[in-house]
């Protein structure tokens, strides 16, 4: 049993490690792929017209924008994350401490009540995440990178 615990902890050093160095070359892809889409978005921009106050931006006021609000988009959605898994564990947590007073049904109980709030918090999140962007006229699928 010590072996393959062992093994499994070897395994998951290795992922980590492999992971850590692969990150520069993710990161750099990602820039990439969020330089292509800006410059897309751009284009569309000044192709539609839809927009005046951006259309009426120079061609590097414009990329500015659209590269600092794809950044902001970023970081908003990995702060959101962050927040949901500590929320998931919080969940997780109070509900094994009711379940020690309750049982199963005070678990189940506590989970779904978690469920709930940390729904209700990742449609908030959602939601504060995109308002600066559409007050500005950007859509922000155009400039999401998954």
């Amino acid at each position: 049993m010590m072996i393959l615990l062992e093994v499994a902890l070897g395994v998951l050093l290795l992922g980590i490690v492999v992971s850590y160095l692969l990150h520069g070359r993710r990161a750099a892809e990602r820039a990439a792929v969020t330089e292509r889409r800006v410059e897309a978005y751009m284009q569309t921009i000044r192709r539609e017209g839809t927009n005046p106050e951006l259309s009426a931006m120079t061609d590097a006021e414009l990329k500015d924008l659209l590269l600092s609000s794809a950044r902001n988009l970023k970081l908003q959605s990995e702060r959101k994350w962050y927040l949901l898994l500590g929320g998931v564990v919080v969940a997780f947590f109070s509900a094994i401490m009711v379940a020690t007073q309750d049982g199963t049904r005070g678990f189940a109980v506590a989970l779904v009540i978690g469920a709930i709030v940390l729904y209700g918090l990742n449609e908030y999140l959602g939601r504060r995440m995109r308002e600066p962007l559409t007050a500005k006229g950007l859509d922000i699928e155009r400039l999401r990178v998954e």
